[in-house]
Protein backbone atom coordinates (compact mmCIF):
# COMPACT_ATOMS: atom_id res chain seq x y z
CA UNK A 1 0.00 0.00 0.00
CA UNK A 2 1.02 3.67 -0.79
CA UNK A 3 1.85 5.91 2.03
CA UNK A 4 0.37 8.84 2.54
CA UNK A 5 2.50 12.21 1.81
CA UNK A 6 2.30 15.29 3.30
CA UNK A 7 3.43 18.17 1.28
CA UNK A 8 3.91 21.67 1.97
CA UNK A 9 3.74 24.17 -0.72
CA UNK A 10 5.54 27.58 -1.45
CA UNK A 11 4.13 30.27 -3.67
CA UNK A 12 6.89 32.44 -4.84
CA UNK A 13 6.71 35.81 -6.48
CA UNK A 14 9.56 38.10 -7.18
CA UNK A 15 12.12 37.14 -4.27
CA UNK A 16 9.88 35.88 -1.73
CA UNK A 17 6.90 33.99 -0.33
CA UNK A 18 3.26 34.57 -0.44
CA UNK A 19 -0.17 33.21 0.24
CA UNK A 20 -3.93 34.55 -0.53
CA UNK A 21 -7.00 33.11 -0.93
CA UNK A 22 -8.81 31.82 -3.43
CA UNK A 23 -5.76 32.65 -5.77
CA UNK A 24 -6.29 36.30 -5.15
CA UNK A 25 -5.34 38.88 -2.54
CA UNK A 26 -1.79 37.79 -2.49
CA UNK A 27 0.22 38.96 0.42
CA UNK A 28 3.93 38.52 1.84
CA UNK A 29 4.92 36.45 4.03
CA UNK A 30 8.38 35.67 4.49
CA UNK A 31 11.84 34.32 2.82
CA UNK A 32 11.77 31.47 0.94
CA UNK A 33 15.41 30.64 2.09
CA UNK A 34 13.57 30.11 5.83
CA UNK A 35 10.85 28.46 5.17
CA UNK A 36 13.04 25.63 3.43
CA UNK A 37 15.33 25.36 6.38
CA UNK A 38 12.38 24.99 9.01
CA UNK A 39 10.75 22.43 6.27
CA UNK A 40 14.07 20.26 6.15
CA UNK A 41 13.69 20.13 10.65
CA UNK A 42 10.21 19.30 10.32
CA UNK A 43 10.24 15.61 8.40
CA UNK A 44 8.82 16.86 5.57
CA UNK A 45 7.93 14.43 2.78
CA UNK A 46 8.36 16.63 -0.52
CA UNK A 47 8.40 20.29 -1.03
CA UNK A 48 6.16 22.08 -3.86
CA UNK A 49 7.59 25.51 -4.71
CA UNK A 50 5.54 27.25 -7.42
CA UNK A 51 6.72 30.33 -9.18
CA UNK A 52 2.88 31.97 -9.01
CA UNK A 53 3.87 34.79 -11.56
CA UNK A 54 6.22 33.48 -14.28
CA UNK A 55 3.67 32.53 -17.09
CA UNK A 56 2.02 35.42 -16.36
CA UNK A 57 4.91 37.35 -16.77
CA UNK A 58 6.03 35.20 -19.71
CA UNK A 59 9.45 34.00 -18.11
CA UNK A 60 11.39 31.07 -18.16
CA UNK A 61 11.96 29.74 -14.57
CA UNK A 62 14.29 31.38 -12.34
CA UNK A 63 16.72 28.70 -12.57
CA UNK A 64 19.26 30.00 -10.39
CA UNK A 65 16.82 30.72 -7.60
CA UNK A 66 15.75 27.22 -8.09
CA UNK A 67 19.60 26.19 -7.56
CA UNK A 68 20.21 28.00 -4.87
CA UNK A 69 16.76 26.26 -3.12
CA UNK A 70 18.07 23.25 -4.16
CA UNK A 71 21.08 23.24 -2.57
CA UNK A 72 19.03 24.05 1.07
CA UNK A 73 16.22 21.39 0.36
CA UNK A 74 16.84 17.96 2.14
CA UNK A 75 13.75 16.44 0.78
CA UNK A 76 12.42 15.80 -3.24
CA UNK A 77 11.55 19.28 -4.15
CA UNK A 78 8.70 19.49 -6.77
CA UNK A 79 8.83 23.10 -8.85
CA UNK A 80 6.42 24.45 -11.17
CA UNK A 81 5.81 27.78 -13.25
CA UNK A 82 6.54 29.06 -16.45
CA UNK A 83 8.14 25.45 -17.61
CA UNK A 84 7.26 25.45 -21.82
CA UNK A 85 10.02 23.72 -22.87
CA UNK A 86 11.92 20.18 -22.99
CA UNK A 87 15.05 22.57 -22.05
CA UNK A 88 12.79 24.27 -18.95
CA UNK A 89 12.48 20.62 -17.65
CA UNK A 90 16.12 19.58 -18.27
CA UNK A 91 17.79 22.31 -16.45
CA UNK A 92 15.83 22.24 -13.46
CA UNK A 93 16.37 18.46 -13.13
CA UNK A 94 20.06 19.43 -13.87
CA UNK A 95 20.12 22.53 -10.81
CA UNK A 96 18.46 19.66 -8.13
CA UNK A 97 14.29 19.57 -8.57
CA UNK A 98 13.37 16.29 -8.26
CA UNK A 99 9.77 16.72 -10.01
CA UNK A 100 8.44 19.24 -12.33
CA UNK A 101 5.13 20.68 -11.96
CA UNK A 102 3.08 21.86 -15.19
CA UNK A 103 0.08 23.64 -15.17
CA UNK A 104 -0.49 26.06 -18.36
CA UNK A 105 1.54 24.24 -20.52
CA UNK A 106 -0.56 21.16 -20.66
CA UNK A 107 -3.09 22.63 -21.41
CA UNK A 108 -2.00 24.51 -24.34
CA UNK A 109 0.65 21.93 -25.64
CA UNK A 110 -0.74 18.54 -24.09
CA UNK A 111 1.53 16.51 -26.04
CA UNK A 112 4.66 18.18 -24.36
CA UNK A 113 3.74 15.85 -21.72
CA UNK A 114 4.06 13.07 -23.29
CA UNK A 115 7.53 13.70 -24.69
CA UNK A 116 8.73 14.81 -21.35
CA UNK A 117 7.60 11.71 -20.05
CA UNK A 118 9.37 9.94 -22.42
CA UNK A 119 12.25 11.73 -21.95
CA UNK A 120 12.99 12.31 -18.58
CA UNK A 121 10.12 9.26 -17.05
CA UNK A 122 6.90 9.57 -15.69
CA UNK A 123 7.70 9.43 -12.36
CA UNK A 124 9.08 13.34 -12.65
CA UNK A 125 6.63 14.52 -14.17
CA UNK A 126 3.51 16.09 -12.20
CA UNK A 127 0.43 18.25 -13.63
CA UNK A 128 -0.78 20.90 -11.94
CA UNK A 129 -4.82 21.55 -12.36
CA UNK A 130 -6.84 24.50 -11.35
CA UNK A 131 -10.42 23.99 -10.61
CA UNK A 132 -13.33 25.83 -10.13
CA UNK A 133 -16.99 24.82 -9.63
CA UNK A 134 -19.34 26.81 -11.77
CA UNK A 135 -23.04 27.87 -11.16
CA UNK A 136 -24.21 25.15 -12.88
CA UNK A 137 -22.31 22.67 -10.63
CA UNK A 138 -19.63 21.38 -13.03
CA UNK A 139 -15.72 22.22 -12.84
CA UNK A 140 -13.56 24.29 -14.73
CA UNK A 141 -9.78 23.87 -15.32
CA UNK A 142 -8.34 27.58 -14.98
CA UNK A 143 -4.69 28.94 -16.00
CA UNK A 144 -2.46 31.89 -15.39
CA UNK A 145 -3.28 31.60 -11.59
CA UNK A 146 -6.82 31.09 -11.81
CA UNK A 147 -7.58 33.75 -14.72
CA UNK A 148 -8.08 32.15 -17.75
CA UNK A 149 -10.94 29.61 -18.24
CA UNK A 150 -10.47 26.71 -20.56
CA UNK A 151 -13.40 24.70 -21.48
CA UNK A 152 -11.52 22.07 -19.86
CA UNK A 153 -13.23 19.32 -17.85
CA UNK A 154 -10.49 18.41 -14.66
CA UNK A 155 -11.69 14.89 -14.48
CA UNK A 156 -11.37 14.42 -18.54
CA UNK A 157 -8.37 16.20 -18.36
CA UNK A 158 -6.91 14.40 -15.39
CA UNK A 159 -7.70 11.65 -18.10
CA UNK A 160 -6.03 12.67 -20.84
CA UNK A 161 -2.71 13.55 -18.99
CA UNK A 162 -2.42 10.34 -17.87
CA UNK A 163 -2.64 8.51 -21.23
CA UNK A 164 -0.08 11.20 -22.41
CA UNK A 165 2.37 9.64 -19.29
CA UNK A 166 1.54 12.27 -16.71
CA UNK A 167 3.00 10.69 -12.96
CA UNK A 168 0.86 12.46 -10.78
CA UNK A 169 -1.72 15.31 -10.48
CA UNK A 170 -1.17 18.16 -8.34
CA UNK A 171 -5.05 19.02 -8.05
CA UNK A 172 -5.89 22.38 -6.54
CA UNK A 173 -9.64 23.64 -5.35
CA UNK A 174 -9.75 27.47 -6.69
CA UNK A 175 -12.53 28.01 -4.46
CA UNK A 176 -10.97 26.61 -0.97
CA UNK A 177 -7.72 27.90 -1.98
CA UNK A 178 -6.22 29.86 1.14
CA UNK A 179 -9.97 29.28 2.84
CA UNK A 180 -8.69 26.36 5.50
CA UNK A 181 -12.24 25.33 5.46
CA UNK A 182 -11.65 21.91 4.29
CA UNK A 183 -10.49 20.54 0.86
CA UNK A 184 -13.16 20.09 -1.84
CA UNK A 185 -13.42 17.10 -1.45
CA UNK A 186 -16.04 16.03 -4.63
CA UNK A 187 -13.22 17.15 -6.57
CA UNK A 188 -10.93 15.26 -5.57
CA UNK A 189 -12.82 11.91 -5.49
CA UNK A 190 -14.28 13.09 -8.96
CA UNK A 191 -10.57 12.61 -10.29
CA UNK A 192 -9.03 10.40 -8.30
CA UNK A 193 -11.76 7.65 -9.08
CA UNK A 194 -11.16 8.57 -12.90
CA UNK A 195 -7.10 8.03 -12.53
CA UNK A 196 -4.79 4.98 -11.45
CA UNK A 197 -1.62 7.78 -11.29
CA UNK A 198 -1.60 9.19 -7.56
CA UNK A 199 -3.77 12.50 -6.95
CA UNK A 200 -2.77 15.37 -4.34
CA UNK A 201 -5.08 17.12 -2.98
CA UNK A 202 -4.34 20.59 -2.80
CA UNK A 203 -6.35 23.99 -1.42
CA UNK A 204 -8.57 24.20 1.61
CA UNK A 205 -6.76 22.14 4.47
CA UNK A 206 -7.08 24.10 7.80
CA UNK A 207 -6.99 20.95 10.32
CA UNK A 208 -5.84 17.39 10.39
CA UNK A 209 -9.11 16.01 10.06
CA UNK A 210 -9.18 17.95 6.48
CA UNK A 211 -6.40 16.04 5.39
CA UNK A 212 -7.88 12.42 7.24
CA UNK A 213 -10.98 13.34 4.83
CA UNK A 214 -9.25 14.04 2.00
CA UNK A 215 -7.17 10.86 2.00
CA UNK A 216 -9.99 8.09 3.13
CA UNK A 217 -13.40 9.56 2.09
CA UNK A 218 -12.28 11.19 -1.23
CA UNK A 219 -9.38 8.66 -2.22
CA UNK A 220 -6.34 11.26 -2.44
CA UNK A 221 -3.16 9.90 -2.34
CA UNK A 222 -1.06 12.80 -1.25
CA UNK A 223 -2.18 15.99 0.27
CA UNK A 224 -0.56 19.11 -0.16
CA UNK A 225 -1.18 22.26 2.16
CA UNK A 226 0.37 25.95 2.42
CA UNK A 227 -1.95 28.27 5.04
CA UNK A 228 -2.18 25.37 7.88
CA UNK A 229 1.75 25.41 8.35
CA UNK A 230 1.78 28.79 7.78
CA UNK A 231 -0.78 30.76 10.09
CA UNK A 232 -1.77 28.19 12.49
CA UNK A 233 0.97 26.37 14.89
CA UNK A 234 0.02 23.17 13.28
CA UNK A 235 3.19 21.34 11.64
CA UNK A 236 4.00 18.41 8.50
CA UNK A 237 5.19 15.62 11.78
CA UNK A 238 2.15 16.79 13.62
CA UNK A 239 -0.12 15.88 10.91
CA UNK A 240 1.82 12.88 10.21
CA UNK A 241 1.34 11.14 13.82
CA UNK A 242 -2.44 12.01 13.45
CA UNK A 243 -3.04 10.58 10.41
CA UNK A 244 -0.99 7.29 11.52
CA UNK A 245 -2.92 7.33 14.81
CA UNK A 246 -6.42 7.53 12.16
CA UNK A 247 -5.21 4.08 10.72
CA UNK A 248 -3.50 6.12 7.37
CA UNK A 249 0.12 4.45 6.64
CA UNK A 250 2.36 7.29 6.40
CA UNK A 251 5.75 7.98 6.49
CA UNK A 252 7.23 8.51 9.97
Amino acid sequence: MIKARVMPTLLVKGFGLVKGVRFDSWRPIGSIMQAVKVYNMREVDELVLLDIRATDDSRMPDFSLIDDIADECFMPLTVGGGIRSIDDVRKLLQVGADKIAINTAAVETPGLVSVLSEKFGAQCIVISIDAKKLANGKYEVFTHSATKPTGLDPVSFAQQMERNGAGEILLTSIDRDGTMLGYDLELIQMVSQAVSIPVIASGGAGNYQHMEAALTEANATAVAASSIFQFTQQTPIEAKRYLSDHGIKVRI
